[in-house]
């Protein structure tokens, strides 16, 4: 028998959930590395940009700083290299007098650096809590049943897995333990047509747009010739059949950014800025990516915009931080984010200006903070699939 005590009128004790949601309390198994060991310098510190350079001249050669293009002003400042994952990750590689990689990035990023630099390297997160949400969504768990469903509709030989750079080392790993390869935003068709020269079908991991955009707008498939799998529905939501007769079969994954971006968003800016030019990344939704202008990746962006006459107008759908830069850097041009509500990547912003100086100076003083690293069975394996990218024609 449950017995139960009136308070009449008196507040109960607030449980630790109530606390974490009023903000006064962290929970560190769900906000890993929020707190760093060591003092964390306030944000607002003035000193902090005096404190990075001091920090990363005592250090020399010693470390190579990486930075993300969707990551803030305050850090790219420090970075040597900026560009998007995998480039960071081959400039780290090439790199092996640095003993430290200071990748400023998302937690998969660090990890490909970790898989392609040598052992005698380090590779540094400044905020271990700095994920991705699309990485998140690809459990290799999750991934083996998967696997598992294919196999027992009889489609798992004929099935190529092809996995976005934007996942973890060991989706990556699964990916080369099955004979398939890693792609990027910009190489995504290539990989594709070489993964259909190998078997019948595709299994595109975590992000089902661009899986979906590339078959679709680049290769000549049809919606119906892809199916979604859900890995929280048994058999991922689909009969034996539709898998059997799919050509594509998509992870259901998104990037939490790029996701946001709507037709309305699209056709509010054409009202809004008459003759505007819509660009938009392919991980966008499908209704996005037809109704734009155009369509790539990160790089390409970058490089549209630097060719883009002085006048032109543009509307940027991808992370915030970036659009920003480029609208700084081309004045001449009137460049607005696609959405009218603000969207940062919540995840790359935890690398500021704070985490990056506590970083350097660590390892000023001898300690090695936050080291991402990967065991030597699922770097052999995702090492395996990253190589049968690096090979594509």
């Amino acid at each position: 028998m449950t017995t139960t005590t009136e308070t009449h009128g008196v507040d109960p004790d607030p449980t630790p959930l109530a606390l974490l949601l009023l903000g006064r309390q962290a929970d560190p198994n769900s906000e890993r590395g929020v707190e760093c060991p060591g003092d964390l310098p306030a944000a607002s510190d003035s000193g902090l940009v005096e404190r990075a350079r001091a920090a990363k001249a005592a250090l020399g050669n010693r470390v190579f700083i990486l930075g993300h293009h969707y990551q803030r002003d305050e850090v790219i400042e420090f970075a040597d290299v900026t560009g998007d994952s995998f480039k960071l990750a081959r400039d780290a590689a090439a790199r092996p007098e640095a003993e430290y990689i200071v990748f400023c990035g998302v937690h998969f990023m660090a990890e490909s650096a970790d898989i392609l630099t040598t052992d005698a390297q380090q590779v540094v997160l400044p905020d271990l809590a700095a994920g991705c949400s699309m990485a998140d969504m690809a459990t290799a768990e999750q991934v083996a049943e998967c696997w598992d469903v294919l196999t027992e509709a009889g489609i798992a030989d004929a099935t190529v897995p092809v996995s976005y750079m934007n996942s973890s080392a060991d989706i990556k790993a699964f990916t080369g333990r099955h004979g398939g390869t890693i792609c990027t935003s910009s190489n995504a068709k290539r990989a594709l047509e070489w993964a259909f020269e190998q078997g019948e079908k595709v299994l595109f991991l975590p992000d089902q747009h661009l899986g979906r955009n590339t078959a679709v707008l680049e290769m000549g498939f049809s919606l119906d010739d892809c199916v979604l799998y859900n890995p929280h529905k048994p058999n991922g939501g689909l009969t034996a059949e539709q898998l059997r007769n799919a050509k594509m079969i998509l992870w259901r994954g998104h990037c939490s950014v790029h996701g946001r971006f709507s037709l309305d968003s699209v056709n509010e800016v054409r009202e809004r800025i008459p003759g505007v030019t819509v660009l938009v990344h392919p991980e966008c939704k499908h209704e996005v990516v037809t109704a734009a202008d155009m369509v790539g990746s990160t790089e390409y962006i970058i490089k549209a915009l630097d060719a883009a006459e002085p006048g032109s107008k543009w509307a940027i759908g991808t992370e915030l931080n970036l659009v920003r830069r480029l609208a700084k850097a081309h004045p001449d041009k009137e460049i607005v984010f696609l959405d009218r509500t603000v969207c940062f990547c919540s995840t790359m912003n935890r690398i500021d200006l704070p985490h990056l100086v506590w970083a350097l100076e660590s390892l000023v003083e001898g300690r090695v903070p936050n080291v991402i690293t990967v065991d030597p069975e699922t770097e052999k394996y995702a090492k395996a699939a990253l190589d049968r990218m690096l090979a594509l024609p």
